[in-house]
């Protein structure tokens, strides 16, 4: 699985670090950031759950 990050559409409220530490940082921009290509199979669930949460449809995993 892969996670993706639209920084267009970020607003950088920090919900998807909180939610997926693995996966997400906020970068210096004060947007979000993924932090590894390829999620690893025990941060799945948090990746998919960040990407439902984010309040601006601004992750998408594949």
């Amino acid at each position: 699985m892969r996670a993706f990050i639209n920084k267009e559409a970020c607003i950088g409220c920090g919900l998807c670090p909180s939610v997926a530490p693995d996966v997400f940082e906020m970068d210096d921009d004060g947007k979000a950031r993924t932090i590894v290509e390829d999620v690893p199979s025990s941060s799945e669930d948090a990746a998919k759950e960040a990407e439902s949460s984010c309040p601006t449809n601004a992750i998408a995993t594949e």
